[in-house]
């Protein structure tokens, strides 16, 4: 189980770490307005609360982390990779860079994947290894942002993704930035991440992959029917 670092929660509390948390939380009112449901599953802490999830249409929302410590303390304190939930029972769980900071990321998926209703979605947020972000995080010795020393690639986390028969619906690129302190307001900076423009041609430094649990029935096979006796008359043909 990962603890939470309390040099993360300091990073998250900066103009950089409240700016990209502001632009995610951007990202997901404007890609998830389509998931639907009862239940939605947040693993990981990340940013204040439950900002991530203030635009979600689901009713209830759950926040599981391995730890006490952070911005609020979840609803449930259990490790991303043994949680104490029915199989078959969430309409949706997001992975806000958990799998980045956990140590057993595909252990993670597999149960994400155990609790998900058939037609469920999974979405996940995750930094790119093949950026500033990646590169900065690779240089440093506790990772950037700290504990995020081991990055997952959008092409990794898709071939994941596809053994677990699940099938990608959108994806998303963000973060056009460098990892540094933003100068002037945070909140306006959070708007230039999700656009490439003018003012930010950097490659992104993240990614936002959705994607819909596929339950496909299986196909019953077709017993071969014997041969019936051919019948003359009502009579069996003699044999010689």
């Amino acid at each position: 189980m990962a603890r939470y670092s309390p040099a993360l929660t300091a990073w998250q509390a900066g103009a950089l770490g409240r700016a990209v948390v502001a632009a995610e939380t951007q990202l997901l009112a404007e890609v998830c307005d389509d998931v639907f449901g009862l239940e939605l599953l947040q693993l990981g802490s990340w940013g204040a609360g439950r900002e991530l999830l203030k635009s979600s249409r689901i009713r209830r929302q759950t926040l599981v982390s391995g730890s006490l410590t952070g911005v609020e303390a979840p609803d449930i304190v259990a490790s991303p990779a043994g949680l104490p939930i029915a199989s078959g029972s969430i309409d949706a769980v997001l992975l806000p860079h958990c799998l980045e900071i956990e140590p057993d990321p595909a252990a993670i998926l597999r149960e994400a994947d155990r609790v998900l209703l058939g037609e469920g979605q999974l979405i996940v947020l995750g930094f790119r290894p093949a950026s500033l972000w990646g590169l900065k995080a690779a240089a440093n010795r506790s990772g950037y942002p700290p504990g995020f020393s081991r990055l997952i690639s959008e092409r990794r986390l898709r071939d994941w993704l596809t053994l677990l028969g699940y099938e990608v619906t959108a994806a998303r690129r963000y973060l056009y930035v460098a990892p540094s302190e933003p100068a002037g307001d945070p909140r306006h900076s959070a708007l230039g991440m999700l656009r490439r423009g003018l003012f930010n041609p950097l490659p992104a430094g993240a990614y936002l992959l959705k994607a819909r649990k596929r339950v496909y029935a299986p196909t019953p096979l077709r017993l071969r029917r014997r041969e019936r006796a051919r019948l003359l008359g009502g009579l069996v043909n003699p044999t010689t």
